[in-house]
């Protein structure tokens, strides 16, 4: 089976549409999705999104992580979240089945691990903490999962709230909001002021032996280093002062190391519109 990792969708379902119709016409039913999360948010089509990777993943044809915009939607409904202007929720929060969509959601893994090639690796959506091994980061994360997809929705809650001491905390936000580390070692959401400052610098400096396929950070764009593969490129900024694409890695399974450099095993997809502001519903093409 193919693999093929893609970057943050984002509710651009036209993308998505056109990147599947390649793969099955280049694969048939031979690949299997693998999602960094950020389906959802700030683009037209989130249900849409849903509904195509909710029908692989029914199929055994993908792996889909949380990003920072499904916790969003998570917390919306269960009522600890606050709506922002740039959201376009609307879609997935009216629809009537939206709790099947949540507890959908509530239930996706925040880190999948496996092994392409003979290099063990983890796909999430923002980072990892450097010092953890595999094992460990999967253990982890585990755990937090278990408190997200708790029958006792208040459970979930408590750790999207984030009000209070929570040692599940930090991880969460290492996994999920991270792009660049702080002097006394916790995860930050900004962008690093030094490329030192960055979390897969710290990652590198580390040595680990796996390797990580990432997504949310749109600004710095395909990021393309050994044991590292950062896939978002800002498809929903689009109009933004930016051409956005919907990026793909397709990592050759035959490989020893997949993860090697140099590499252009990618595809992208143009923009179809533009979608900044988010939530218009309309533009003028571009890609």
């Amino acid at each position: 089976m193919q693999p093929i990792f893609v970057g943050d969708v984002q509710g651009c379902a036209e993308e998505l549409a056109e990147l599947l119709a390649r793969a099955r016409a280049r694969f048939g039913d031979g690949f299997v999705l693998y999602s960094v999360g950020d389906l959802v948010n700030r683009g037209p089509d989130n249900l849409s999104v849903l509904r195509m990777v909710r029908g692989l993943h029914r199929e055994g044809r993908a792996v889909v992580v949380l990003g920072n915009h499904e916790l969003h939607l998570i917390a919306l409904r269960l009522g600890v979240g606050r709506a922002e202007p740039s959201d376009t929720l609307d879609d997935v929060l009216g629809a009537p089945d939206r709790d099947d969509w949540i507890e959908w959601l509530r239930r996706l893994p925040l880190v999948h691990t496996g092994v392409l090639g003979r290099r063990p690796f983890a796909l999430v959506h923002a980072a990892v903490p450097p010092t953890l091994g595999l094992g460990t980061l999967r253990r982890a994360a585990r755990r937090i999962e278990a408190r997200l997809g708790h029958l006792d929705r208040a459970e979930a809650r408590r750790l999207l709230a984030g009000r209070g001491p929570d040692p599940d905390r930090q991880l969460l936000e290492f996994l999920t909001t991270c792009r660049s580390i702080r002097a006394d070692g916790r995860p930050s959401p900004s962008p690093p002021e030094r490329s030192e400052d960055a979390w897969d610098h710290h990652f590198a400096a580390a040595g680990q032996p796996h390797g990580v396929v990432f997504g949310h950070f749109a600004r710095r764009g395909l990021h393309v280093a050994a044991g590292i593969r950062g896939l978002d490129t800002g498809l929903v900024h689009h109009g933004r002062d930016r051409d956005g694409v919907l990026t793909a890695w397709l990592p050759d399974p035959a490989e020893e190391d997949p993860f090697r450099v140099p590499d252009d095993r990618f595809w992208t997809v143009p923009a179809r519109r533009v979608y900044f502001p988010f939530g218009r519903r309309s533009g003028a093409a571009g890609g």
